[in-house]
């Protein structure tokens, strides 16, 4: 199981916005999609969220912009749970620079587990709590 999973990639130019760097959307598209990217390496994957008629939803994003990233520059997001409680998961990110490492941004989604029918919050299926190893914060990167 990937306790943290990375993805690196290059920053692609229509990401930037009008001031010249990465545009604040780019980060919290490239959240879902590493979210995503995740969970299928560990097994939940569309397929069977759509088998257990759940889906997740996000409640919040928080996002601090540390240094500006820009077209062309690679980038590694790091992405981990939290946590796992009974309808809900906190999932944090890491935005690094690909050669510098320093740390672009962090970030973090509070997701939601609900019925994909209704779009009530459920109870988070075994399948789905036990395929993710939790990182503490003192194990953070």
């Amino acid at each position: 199981m990937a306790k943290i999973y990375s993805y690196r990639f290059t920053i692609p130019t229509e990401a930037n916005d009008e001031n010249g760097h990465v545009n604040n959307v780019a980060y919290v598209q490239w959240m879902q999609d590493v979210a995503t990217m995740h969970s299928d390496i560990q097994g939940c994957t569309r397929e069977l969220y759509h088998r257990l008629g759940s889906s997740w939803i996000a409640r919040s994003h928080h996002i601090e912009y540390l240094r500006p990233a820009f077209a062309g520059d690679e980038i590694e997001i790091q992405t981990w749970v939290c946590n796992l409680k009974r309808v809900s998961s906190l999932r944090r990110y890491r935005f690094l620079n690909g050669e510098t490492r320093s740390v672009l941004a962090r970030a973090e989604t509070d997701w939601v587990y609900v019925n994909a029918e209704s779009g009530r919050p459920r109870k988070i299926d075994t399948e789905v709590s036990e395929a993710f190893v939790l990182v503490p914060p003192e194990e953070e990167p």
